[in-house]
């Protein structure tokens, strides 16, 4: 017998689930794409994509998963032989150190291992060593989506301020942006690389590169840059088509139009981080509970230092490759693999990891059932855990509702 029967349940940390209303957007024919509406509707979703960035700087879209956007950042700001500083805390500050190196920059990475954030009194240290000034960008991410770590980006911006030095600060927020609060201006960031499929609820296929008025002119100071990657003709395009040099990706601008409404217009995004919030002290909780007995524990031991839309969560040699095959099989649940960190520092020789995306298009009943249904699989298994996790998640749902209701009351 399987219970797999019924609506299937994403929690995986992206693509997040998507807004009905943002697929019945999208299925539809092609618009016209020389002018009308969608001119019009694109304007409006690229202003809407600055407010959830909090910049007053430009952004472009690229036909392209985050990867791209990575590619897009790195080619508009550095030339081959710069040196840049990457600050890693997991596998996708790594990621795009490898793609710094295979377009010809020079890396130097500060590891600070899979299980805690980026120290910004390091940071500042080794910028005012610089003094030569060496070093054209710092490369950061906001959540590491393997490791569900959760770096400080205005503590970092505050130490490159602070150690007075004029490189680049740029972040990538593909896993954290419109999860959890991101100033870009307020910040301090250069340079921010986002994605579609994630915080904003709308199908893998476009990503996008945010830039300010420094990092446009490290752009201006090159001598060559991509032809479809320059970002210098989507941020002043003369015609429509220069925005995505050649056709628009139609569809994902049409879902874009509905989601970013979604967040911005009928929730309000400060509403939305506090939602974000609560659904992942849901999951800390049910955690942490699952951690009095057994092997399981969070990747990221300090609450302050945890993702707000991934749980990265260490088991028993081979268990989580288990309980992921049966609350597939079984129940309809897909959870997160562990992403190769199972070499990394913080993940002790033979232990397994799985995941736990809370991100996106989420509500208690979602959340609750991933946890409710984990649970299960834990027990269906016989893997040791502390009991109680459900309890605790639904204590934290109330405790923040109710706190709320007091405070707007």
């Amino acid at each position: 017998m399987s219970l797999a029967a019924g609506r299937h349940t994403l929690a995986i940390p992206g693509p997040s689930v998507m807004p009905e209303r943002v697929l019945r957007a999208m299925h539809q024919g092609a618009p016209n794409i020389y002018e009308g509406a969608l001119i019009d509707t694109t304007h409006k979703v690229f202003g809407q994509l600055k407010d959830v960035a909090r910049t007053e700087g430009s952004v472009a879209m690229y036909i392209a998963n985050g990867h791209g956007a990575w590619e897009a950042a790195l080619v508009n700001t550095l030339a081959p032989g710069d040196n840049v500083l990457v600050l890693s805390t997991g596998r996708f500050a790594k990621g795009w150190a490898e793609m710094a190196e295979r377009l010809g920059i020079h890396v130097e990475m500060i590891d600070f291992g899979t299980a805690s954030p980026a120290n910004p009194a390091v940071v500042e240290e080794r910028l005012r060593a610089d003094s030569t000034h060496s070093i054209k960008a710092l490369m950061t991410v906001q959540t590491d989506t393997a490791s569900s770590i959760r770096n400080d980006i205005a503590a970092i911006g505050r130490a490159i301020a602070s150690a007075k030095h004029p490189a680049l600060y740029m972040v990538d927020c593909i896993a954290s942006l419109a999860c959890e609060p991101f100033e870009m201006d307020g910040w301090g960031v250069d340079v921010m690389v986002a994605g579609c499929q994630k915080g904003l609820m709308v199908p893998p296929g476009t990503s996008f590169v945010f830039a300010n008025e420094r990092a446009k002119a490290a752009r201006e100071a090159l001598h060559q840059v991509s032809p479809y990657f320059d970002w210098k003709p989507r941020f002043e395009p003369k015609m429509y088509y220069q925005l995505f040099c050649g056709t628009a990706p139609t569809h994902h601008i049409l879902g874009l139009d509905v989601a970013l409404d979604m967040l911005l217009v009928e929730e309000g995004l400060e509403a939305v981080w506090q939602r974000h919030a609560t659904l992942a002290s849901a999951v800390w909780a049910a955690v942490e509970a699952w951690g009095q007995r057994g092997a399981l524990r969070a990747n990221v031991a300090d609450r302050a230092h945890r993702s707000i839309a991934v749980t990265s969560i260490h088991t028993h040699p081979g268990d989580a490759g288990r309980l992921r095959h049966w609350c597939e099989a079984e129940a309809n649940l897909t959870l997160g693999i562990g992403l190769g960190l199972e070499e990394g520092s913080s993940v002790p020789k033979g232990e397994s990891l799985f995941r736990i995306g809370h991100m996106g298009h989420l509500n208690p009943p979602m959340i609750l059932g991933a946890l409710a249904t984990t649970d299960a699989g834990l027990k269906a298994l016989g893997i040791t855990h502390g009991q109680g996790a459900l309890e605790a998640a639904t204590r934290a749902v109330g405790q923040a509702s109710s706190l709320e209701i007091r405070e707007t009351g």
